[in-house]
């Protein structure tokens, strides 16, 4: 793709919100997979992910989200890693995107969150997705398909978090509580329920995600697209789905919207070489690009399946990458952009990149480091 540079004029004037759709970006932020490699072991991965929390809150990032993934050399536990990041820390938020509400215990979950949404004062943010059956064999199936007892799960989480009774005593053990207890979740964190997302791949999800009150960050593939349908525009199409329901449902302005992309500025010749090498191999390898060193091989082909996208990588000057972003129509429509970071990249990498869009893409699309 070749780009031609944007002038300090026209990057200003959309920044401003002068152009038709594009909303200011309120909110930077970043998502991490929080790797490691073989030779450096997981400790050194978690420490490391830490450190990169503390770095974006210094170069003013608002938001930082890491991805749950189990198996494999990718952090495994989100929420106990966030209550760590969290005294490390003391303003940028701390969100799972995503988590897959089939295999999670939604009580549990529930209890553990809150716990850590207290020791961080209340910047916990929790993206679920229904989530697959791949794992069936080590968690346990059920009857129903895995988008059903994904939600199935997921409702009773919100319930828990809401401070609902999940049960009444009726029948009183020597050392319970007495018959007629109604049980909730302890500890319960104010203003929890107003900061669970959905991380939408589909616009039925999206729709489906404003119907049920929960904020919406999508990202890096989707689905159900038509055969023409190129990655933004479908991307456009979800976020305006979603924000027309919500209004439907609630009568009320829909909160802000969180996109993830792949938006590399290189500058200097070897980054922009690195940035081009991966985009390569993502184009050529799909989702399975870019893995640490020792982490799973993909068993699967690397074309996508009918109907599924995989987000474009931005990449090449900071003005090149500026142009590019600012003729996103999905990301035009965003209130926050969050940097998806190469699964591979360490530390050494990871936060030159941060201060890289911060200091040249962000501010040419309205965004004003926090304080």
């Amino acid at each position: 793709m070749t780009l031609t540079n944007i002038s300090t004029e026209t990057a200003t004037t959309v920044a401003d919100g002068d152009t038709a759709g594009f909303r200011p970006k309120a909110r930077l932020g970043f998502n991490t997979r929080v790797s490691f490699n073989d030779d450096d072991g997981p400790a050194k991965g978690l420490r490391d992910g830490i450190e990169l929390f503390k770095a974006a809150e210094e170069l003013g990032y608002q938001s930082g989200w890491a991805y749950q993934r189990h198996f494999d050399h990718y952090l495994s536990s989100p929420i106990p890693f966030f209550a760590a990041a969290g005294q490390h820390t003391s303003r940028i938020t701390l969100g799972s995107a995503v988590l897959p509400a089939r295999y999670q215990e939604p009580v549990l979950l529930a209890e553990s969150a809150a716990t850590a949404d207290l020791l961080v004062d209340g910047r916990l943010h929790i993206a679920f997705s229904s989530g697959t059956d791949q794992w069936d064999a080590v968690f346990g199936g059920v009857e129903t398909d895995a988008r059903t007892e994904g939600q199935r799960r997921l409702a009773r989480f919100l319930s828990a978090i809401s401070g609902d009774t999940l049960h009444t005593v009726t029948d009183a053990k020597p050392i319970g509580p007495a018959v007629g207890t109604e049980l909730k979740v302890t500890p319960q964190s104010p203003g929890l329920r107003s900061r669970i997302w959905y991380g939408s791949g589909s616009i039925a999800s999206a729709t489906k995600a404003a119907e049920q009150g929960l904020r919406l960050i999508t990202g890096t593939i989707l689905h159900d697209a038509d055969s023409q349908d190129e990655f933004p525009a479908h991307q456009a199409r979800l976020i305006t789905a979603y924000r027309e329901t919500w209004t439907a449902t609630h009568g009320t302005t829909p909160p802000p919207v969180a996109v993830a992309a792949s938006i590399l500025p290189g500058t200097t010749p070897e980054r922009r070489e690195s940035y081009a090498a991966y985009d390569l191999e993502r184009r050529t390898q799909g989702p399975a690009a870019s893995r640490p060193k020792g982490a799973l091989a993909p068993a699967g082909r690397a074309d996508l399946p009918p109907g599924m996208r995989m987000s474009p990588v931005y990449h090449g000057s900071p003005d090149e990458v500026t142009e590019a972003v600012l003729a996103d129509p999905g990301l035009a429509l965003a209130d926050e952009l969050v940097l998806f970071l190469p699964p591979a990249f360490g530390l050494t990498e990871n936060v030159p990149l941060l201060a890289d869009l911060a200091a040249t893409v962000a501010p040419a699309l309205g965004w004003t480091p926090a304080s």
